[in-house]
């Protein structure tokens, strides 16, 4: 995911971790599992991403307990930003993974199509967007993004 969640005129609150997830809460990607045994490992650094597609869900879920540190680190350098800036009355509710094409152990690129459900000041909204993914240094990272709609 590449959105900036900052709009103009609004402050944002970089670093700020959103109360609620904890360890023991179902990851915010939607697999499975608790988020220390899902993403949790990934933002912790004690995990990689083996595919394209667990690094998108844990980008996500990054995006949800806004860890700006782990949304940089897997950033392709030619592409990342300086910072990222999370908009304070957005929350990220829920996503849906729609296509996946290559980014296996096995691949060096792929791409990952979703819809990532959220509401901004209470209002729902979603955010349709296939992003590009490349290994670098032998590790999966965000390299871009395509907005659908």
């Amino acid at each position: 995911m590449s959105r900036r969640t900052t709009r103009p005129g609004r402050p944002a609150t970089a670093g700020a971790r959103t109360p609620g997830t904890t360890a023991e809460s179902p990851c915010p990607c939607g697999l499975p599992a608790t988020y220390a045994d899902c993403c949790g490992r990934l933002h912790a650094g004690t995990a990689a991403a083996p595919t394209c597609e667990s690094l998108m869900r844990s980008r996500y879920a990054a995006f949800v307990v806004r860890d700006a540190a782990y949304l940089l680190r897997t950033w392709h350098p030619d592409t990342r930003p300086p910072a990222v800036d999370f908009d304070p009355h957005m929350r990220w509710v829920r996503l849906e993974v729609l296509e996946t094409t290559e980014g296996s152990p096995f691949h060096t690129t792929g791409t990952v199509t979703f819809r990532a459900h959220y509401t901004d000041d209470g209002r729902p909204d979603s955010l349709h967007e296939k992003s590009r993914f490349v290994r670098h240094d032998g590790a999966w990272v965000y390299e871009a993004a395509v907005f659908v709609d």
